[in-house]
């Protein structure tokens, strides 16, 4: 018989199960990790507070916000962060992160000036655009009008003419 306390066995037929005391185990550690950790050349454990934020999928993600605000920075971030909104504000880091790297001066700040003159322009456009609808549709109205009215000129001269041509006939 075994001496070992984590091995138990029985006298049925099943196959020995050895039992491991739970206690004493380490963390998991997850088999692919995630990106920050893969960066950082750390373990991943479980408990990674950035694994749900940064798949080991896309490193680029986290190696971009990491470049402009660091891993410590994450971290205490997403800590202040509720965790039903640490996904957008993770989003709104790396957003942040690529703006400020492709603009050091402005960042997202530059974009959105860009974006807002940008709708400026788009709707002066709008503006000049509806003014050009406004004036071909007067002018559609207005040739409407004047067709319909060499129509009614036409029709009354007709009957003129052709009052004038009977009365003509019945006189003579």
């Amino acid at each position: 018989m075994s001496t070992d306390p984590s091995i138990s066995l029985t006298s049925s037929p099943l196959p020995v199960i050895p039992r491991l005391i739970s206690s004493s185990l380490p963390p998991l550690v997850v088999l692919s990790p995630c990106a920050a950790c893969k960066i950082l050349r750390r373990r991943c454990a479980d408990t990674c507070m950035l694994a749900p934020y940064f798949p080991p999928t896309d490193p680029l993600k986290f190696t971009t916000a990491h470049r402009v605000f660091g891993a410590s920075n994450i971290i205490k971030l997403l800590q202040d962060v509720p965790e039903t909104q640490r996904a957008d504000a993770v989003n709104s880091m790396v957003y942040e992160a690529d703006a400020r790297i492709r603009d050091p001066v402005y960042g997202c700040a530059g974009s959105v000036c860009q974006l807002q003159k940008q709708v400026n322009e788009l709707k002066m456009q709008l503006a000049r655009t509806q003014a050009d609808l406004i004036n071909v549709q007067t002018q559609y109205a207005n040739l409407i009008a004047f067709v319909y009215m060499e129509m009614t000129t036409d029709k009354q001269q007709d009957n003129t003419s052709v009052h004038g041509i009977a009365l003509d006939t019945i006189m003579n």
